[in-house]
């Protein structure tokens, strides 16, 4: 069904108007794009190729640097070439398709989170059991049904705003198309359609968050029980795990868990989980990892001595 509207293109705003600025963001976010692509990129060739990271956690943690790769590549190219050319429209098909892509990614990274949380939580409450638990087929699984999670909230997502009229205004305040700024535009009533998209995002997010706490919680709870070791050990992968969460949830709670407004603080809350937080998880969950870096020095070495 084709949407009834005469809008073929948006104009977004951007982040600012002021040429100079424009300048240093586009450097800042090529650069912040660019150690996204090289630190996900890293963990993903390390997880594959190394023998020591063979674990659930390690399968999850390659599938979440995917996920953010893909995420990230949704956004920050057409940024970074708006900043840099000065050219501020998008298509209505592109920022369709632009809609779908960082929300089912978006989304499939908010389950995803939820499975490593889980996974966590078998290890360190049930580790005699945990291989029998976390077996390849049900990790495979549990990998599956956070895509199709993903996949079912963007499509929900883009049939909510795809058939409603855009009759003329077309300027975007955002660097992005995201559903609250193209409700501005909607040439109707929009309250019913605002509380879907409350219901399908906000309600997601605060939802699989509250889900994070318990978990991490009744993780926390049950250090007592390990040895002086393997609570520091389970600590550094917990606090890893913790960080990532909070970087990522509290500003898409605060963007999607409201009514369907938008305020001047949104942008920036919105570079934040899909620029910034995509580039500091490589760094996060390799640094408080001792034995990813370790797999990571050992790997590289030794493709370095092999290719000399």
């Amino acid at each position: 069904m084709e949407p009834r509207n005469n809008v073929t293109y948006f104009v977004l705003l951007g982040l600012t108007q002021n040429p100079k600025e424009q300048k240093v963001l586009c450097v800042m976010f090529l650069l912040f794009y660019l150690l996204t692509m090289v630190g996900n990129l890293l963990i993903i060739l390390t997880i594959t190729f190394s023998k020591t990271l063979d674990s659930p956690m390690y399968f999850f943690l390659g599938s979440l640097s995917f996920v953010d790769i893909i995420y990230s590549s949704s956004i920050s190219p057409k940024l970074i070439s708006n900043l840099f050319f000065g050219e501020k429209t998008i298509s209505f098909k592109f920022c369709m398709i632009q809609l779908f892509t960082e929300h089912f990614f978006g989304g499939s990274e908010v389950f995803l989170l939820l499975v490593m949380a889980y996974d966590r939580y078998v290890a360190i409450c049930k580790p005699l059991h945990y291989l029998v638990i976390m077996r390849q087929w049900v990790c495979v699984v549990l990998l599956v049904l956070s895509w199709f999670g993903g996949l079912l909230h963007s499509v929900i997502q883009l049939s909510t705003i795809y058939g409603l009229p855009f009759c003329g205004p077309n300027v975007i305040d955002h660097f992005m198309c995201d559903m609250y700024p193209l409700l501005k535009l909607i040439c109707t009533d929009t309250y019913v359609i605002g509380v879907l998209v409350l219901a399908n995002g906000g309600l997601i997010c605060m939802v699989v968050f509250l889900l994070l706490l318990i978990s991490y919680g009744v993780i926390l709870h049950s250090l007592k029980n390990l040895s002086k070791e393997g609570r520091r050990k389970a600590l550094s992968t917990c606090g890893s795990h913790i960080t990532v969460v909070v970087c990522f949830f509290v500003p898409c709670i605060f963007m999607y868990a409201r009514p369907a407004r938008t305020f001047p603080i949104d942008k920036s809350l919105s570079v934040f989980y899909t620029v910034i937080t995509p580039m500091l998880n490589p760094l996060i969950y390799t640094l408080r990892n001792s034995e990813m870096t370790n797999a990571m020095k050992k790997l590289w070495r030794r493709k370095a001595i092999s290719g000399s």
